[in-house]
């Protein structure tokens, strides 16, 4: 018999979350965590792949998809939405965390502030252990003491209208889904039946200061604005994000470092890094300020960690999963396995 996949909602003490799983599956649970402009319907096919094996969650973060709306506390980084995966695994127990993107960073917070709920780590093109934007070098020195060129602020506003409005159609650039097409995935990657699932997945995207982009203020210095503390490009700021001390923890479970090689959204050229895009013209007035380093920052984090294994997967963009789901899916298993052994 074909799996399914269910959706529940499920209380928490701090708020209530939409949590897919596969009912019957048995074995270690695996929580998969989506990314920014998303929900948990981008796993539902790695979820059913791994179901003979392993017990497979996906969770909407708070303010995407079906779990609750709550505003989101930019000033403790990610920990509004890493203390909310937490608060689930102590529903379903330890698990192995695979956080996308955002998510990315969501689960190296959990892994930093509670490891001994943590079995193993898979980071699927995560965002840098120094945020997004904002610093510079691969220990990621602030360029600005004010984070300067990070945050809500730095969000597209005619993206941020199109999702405010809805927009299903492929007719602009900056359209939901010419994004998803475009810089999700590399361009002619196909989605089969699952486009329309995916655009309404990134519908499903609170728009506001409490949620996405977040809020801003202004700068003096080059681009012209600094982060806020509400919303969620604001959780990944270098001013409220830094999470560059996993190699302190005591007992270190075993990470899955696994990116697509022709991502344009985290890289160390970045199209969506204002310092990079000011460098090719794209943003008038640069003053030199270097772009963010994301990959070389991430790397040179996990070789302090130490236990971590990098798979760069050919001809792939942001989303591994969706684009080379056998290459994604046979590493994430022999990682799986290996951090069971």
């Amino acid at each position: 018999m074909t799996p399914s996949i269910s959706a529940e909602r499920v209380g928490t003490p701090r708020l209530t979350l939409n949590v897919l799983s596969v009912p019957g599956s048995s074995g270690d649970p695996v929580l998969f965590v989506h990314g920014n402009v998303s929900s948990s319907a981008f796993w539902r096919s790695t979820m059913l792949a791994v179901a003979d094996r392993y017990r497979p969650y996906a969770v909407d973060l708070r303010g995407f998809g079906d779990s609750d709306p709550a505003p989101v506390d930019a000033s403790r980084g990610v920990r509004d939405y890493s203390d909310d995966v937490l608060g689930l695994l102590d529903v379903i127990g330890p698990a192995h965390l695979v956080g996308w993107s955002l998510g990315g960073g969501v689960v190296m917070q959990a892994l930093r502030d509670r490891p001994e709920r943590v079995r193993s780590l898979t980071l699927v093109n995560p965002v840098s252990p120094y945020g997004f934007g904002g610093t510079q070098g691969a220990d990621g020195t602030l360029t600005h003491a004010d984070g300067t060129g990070s945050g809500g602020g730095a969000a597209s506003p005619d993206f941020v209208a199109a999702l405010r409005a809805g927009d299903r159609s492929a007719d602009s650039p900056v359209s939901p889904r010419t994004v998803l097409r475009t810089a999700y995935v590399v361009p002619g990657a196909g989605f089969g039946d699952e486009e329309d699932a995916f655009v309404e997945s990134m519908l499903t995207t609170r728009i506001g200061d409490d949620h996405y982009p977040g809020d801003s203020a202004p700068s003096d210095a080059w681009p012209g604005l600094a982060p806020g503390k509400r919303g969620v490009l604001n959780t990944l700021a270098p001013t409220n994000f830094r999470i560059d001390d996993l190699h302190e923890i005591a007992s270190r479970p075993p990470i899955l470092w696994i990116r697509g090689a022709d991502d344009v959204i985290v890289s160390d050229t970045s199209l969506f890094d204002l310092a990079h895009l000011g460098a090719i013209g794209a943003v008038p007035g640069w003053d030199g300020t270097p772009a963010q380093p994301m990959v070389t920052q991430t790397r040179a984090a996990l070789e302090r960690y130490g236990a971590y294994r990098e798979v760069v997967v050919s001809g792939c963009g942001h989303s591994p999963h969706v684009e080379k789901p056998a290459e994604f899916r046979e590493a994430l298993l022999a990682h799986l396995a290996d951090a069971a052994s």
